[in-house]
Formats: structure tokens, C-alpha cells, sequence
């Protein structure tokens, strides 16, 4: 059986090659029977791809990623280690390293979702940049929207699922929480490390953070001498 087995995988591979999809390493590449791939795709060492996945033409695949019946369009680079199931990306979008895309996720033309990024049933826009250190989940983020690192959209209340909608244009600062369910209008401004639970409209600057107090001195209280003292 597992002689069938790769000898059947390479059959596939083989026949990507003659059509033009260059093959990193044969012996660590696996491909599904279902699987398509268009010509001018570079594959390297250890991707899987798997299901009824559809690569487009000029996708760049990084070692180790796993895509699964997912679809690809023209020019997309996912980055090393990434793992895609059932999700959708436009071209020219960029993904990872270390990135998580799982079902319903949707990211749009020249997207960036970048490292230890999650995204969960999200509909992403053009260009939206969700650079490093974020979870999206159960959100839609309108074009050219740009999340700070350490976003996180609290979509799960210990019951059920609630949405977050983000507009176009906003900037999201890095450490900012978004408490479903909630609404941000287009051309918005939220400051870093805010907790942000009420919906607010267009071209607002959303802060929500304690004020910070400096008691000038106060620091040798708390914090003990090397030498014990």
C-alpha cells in the first residue's frame, strides 16, 4: 500500500512539473489527486496540499505550510509554516510566516496577514494589514484598514459568537481589544492598549485605557535592593 501510495503522489507531482509548477524537494511535497495547481507556481520542501485546493497562477508556497480545500488566486506568497483550511485569498495578498487561516476566512486583494496571526471566519478587504500577534475572529474589516500587533477581537462570550465590524480606513492600535458584538465607522482612530465595548461612527478617536499617574520617587518602595535592604 505505501508503495501505491507514492507512487501515485509522484505520478501527480510528475505532472505538474511537464505543466510548468516547479517542485522544490519531490520526496517531502504532497499533493492531493484533487488538488490544482496552475502553471509559474514555486512549491518548497514539506508543503501539503490537500483536498480540493486550487493554486493560481505565479503562488509562491513556503516550507511547510499546509493549504486545505482552500483556493489561491495570481500571485499570492504564503510565507514558511502556514496552515490554510477552507479559506479564500485574492491576489497578490501576502501570508505568514506562522500564520493560521481556518474556515470562512476571506482575505481580499494585496492583503498582509503576517506572523502568529489567527484568522477565523473573517471577511477581510483590499489591502487590509493584520501584521503580527493578532486574533480575528467572526469580524469584517473594510479596505485598507490597518490592525495593530496584539489585536484581539473578543467574539466568544462563554455562550455564543458575535460579530465585529471594523470600516475602511481605520487605524487600529497595537494591544487593543474589540468586545463583540461591535462597530467601528470608516475612517476611525483607536489609541493602543484601548478596550473598546461601545460602537462608535465615522472618523472617530476611540481611547479607552486608565490615565496614567507618575508618583516621582515612589519606585524604591516596590522594588528591593540587591543587597536585601
Amino acid at each position: 500500500l505505501q508503495e501505491a501510495e507514492d507512487l501515485a503522489r509522484k505520478r501527480k507531482l510528475f505532472s505538474l512539473m511537464k505543466n510548468g509548477v516547479r517542485l522544490m524537494d519531490l520526496n517531502s511535497i504532497s499533493i492531493d489527486e484533487q488538488v490544482k495547481v496552475s502553471p509559474g507556481v514555486v512549491i518548497h520542501p514539506q508543503v501539503s496540499l490537500q483536498g480540493k485546493t486550487v493554486i493560481g497562477e505565479g503562488v509562491v508556497l513556503g516550507q511547510g505550510s499546509i493549504v486545505k480545500n482552500s483556493h489561491l488566486k495570481e500571485k499570492v506568497n504564503i510565507l514558511p509554516y502556514c496552515v490554510l483550511e477552507e479559506v479564500t485569498i485574492e491576489q497578490e495578498a501576502s501570508i505568514g510566516p506562522f500564520a493560521r487561516l481556518r474556515p470562512g476566512t476571506f482575505i481580499g486583494e494585496k492583503g498582509r496577514i503576517g506572523n502568529f496571526v489567527e484568522v477565523k471566519k473573517s471577511h477581510l478587504a483590499k489591502e487590509v494589514k493584520v501584521s503580527h500577534l493578532s486574533y480575528v475572529g467572526d469580524a469584517t474589516i473594510g479596505e485598507r484598514t490597518n490592525i495593530g500587533c496584539g489585536f484581539v477581537t473578543c467574539n466568544y462570550d462563554g455562550v455564543k459568537k458575535h460579530q465585529t465590524i471594523i470600516g475602511k480606513d481605520c487605524f487600529i492600535g497595537s494591544d487593543s481589544q474589540m468586545i463583540a458584538p461591535i462597530e467601528i465607522g470608516d475612517n476611525s482612530y483607536v489609541a493602543s492598549g484601548s478596550t473598546v465595548n461601545r460602537s462608535v461612527g465615522e472618523e472617530s478617536f476611540v481611547i479607552a485605557r486608565a490615565r496614567q499617574e507618575t508618583k516621582v520617587g515612589l519606585a524604591k518602595k516596590f522594588k528591593k535592593r540587591k543587597d536585601g535592604l
